[in-house]
């Protein structure tokens, strides 16, 4: 064989592995699916940020009588001293971002932006509220949901006479400016809320706008981990499902036929519900130590999502929150699962 001959059969085959290569990166590329850019782990890169308050320190007009979420009509006689304390952080962000943050003396865990990081939280381990750390506090007005604080602790902080308006425990992107104007009422600033409503809802639409129109919608699947031993899948009620809706997915716990917020997943139903994205919580995700980690939980690796990686991540005190900064986090999410920014 000459030496040309030689060259040129190298070539070919050269270009035969180029094709190949070519062709493999196309697929990858394509098995996303649903418009998801890439493919490969992603963190959404939203900073724990605080809220922008939408006045400087407004004068609450109290008293002011509020029919609570519980069913009792409140009457909230001074916002001196705020405690906020929900399983997501979402009040003490609304109180901050009414312009009230001074007069936060209390928190849970989950409200984890700077402005209110060296406040004592009121809650303890799985965000169960503990009546002694909000009774030390001596709040004029104790804002929660009827979720995080039980029948018993509710009676618990009537009986010493305490002011405490329930809010509802839902989260979703229908209820954030409801549940804004409603915390604005108990604290005698209506006129801040119904702002810091129409400025939450600007923002929200306008992250929106930014999701790529072109037809394909990716399923999109939330899951809460909590260590293997734990997972989850989001339905519909889970506010998770709203999120994905947001930014121009399908929620693959809701289009699978899941009737609950979650659900305990077994393999086959992971499997069955084949999200080409998944999305979770930073400190889930840490607990199983990355995807590695995620991985190796039963079903996950044989979706489209788990194939490809496809495994964006978000912090736990801002996934979820549904409150002032839900424009921001729409759009982070757009972002990380399109790359909509430049």
């Amino acid at each position: 064989m000459k030496v040309s001959d030689g060259v040129r059969s190298g070539s070919v085959r050269l270009l035969l592995v180029a094709l190949a290569l070519a062709l493999i990166a196309a697929v990858t590329g394509c098995g996303a699916g649903g418009g998801a850019a890439g493919a490969g782990p992603v963190t959404a890169v939203l900073p724990v940020q605080d809220p922008v308050p939408v006045a400087e320190d407004p004068r609450p007009a109290l008293p002011v009588t509020v029919r609570s979420f519980d069913g009792v009509d409140v009457t909230v006689t001074s916002a001196d001293r705020i405690v906020a304390a929900d399983r997501y952080g979402t009040l003490a962000q609304t109180v901050y971002a009414l312009g009230l943050g001074d007069r936060l003396v209390g928190r849970s865990t989950a409200a984890a932006f700077p402005a209110v990081s060296a406040l004592p939280s009121v809650t303890g381990g799985g965000g169960a509220l503990n009546v002694e750390a909000v009774l030390a506090l001596r709040p004029t007005v104790f804002l929660t949901d009827s979720t995080s604080a039980s029948a018993a602790v509710r009676e618990q902080l009537r009986a010493v006479g305490v002011t405490v308006v329930y809010f509802d425990p839902e989260r979703g992107m229908d209820k954030v400016a409801s549940q804004i104007q409603a915390v604005a009422e108990a604290l005698g600033v209506p006129a801040e809320g119904r702002e810091l409503a129409r400025r939450t809802r600007q923002e929200i639409d306008a992250a929106g706008a930014e999701v790529p129109d072109d037809g394909e919608r990716p399923r999109i699947a939330f899951l809460y981990l909590r260590s293997s031993a734990i997972t989850m899948l989001a339905g519909p009620g889970s506010g998770a499902d709203s999120l994905i809706t947001a930014i121009g997915g399908e929620d693959a716990g809701t289009a699978a036929g899941l009737t609950e917020p979650f659900t305990a997943v077994t393999s086959e139903a992971m499997i069955a519900a084949a999200p080409q994205v998944i999305l979770v919580m930073t400190d889930g995700l840490e607990s199983l130590g990355g995807v590695d980690g995620l991985l190796k939980v039963p079903g996950i690796a044989q979706t489209p999502a788990g194939q490809q990686r496809r495994v964006v991540d978000m912090s736990d005190s801002v996934l979820l929150s549904f409150g002032p900064n839900t424009g921001r986090v729409v759009a982070a999410l757009a972002d990380a699962v399109y790359g909509t920014r430049a």
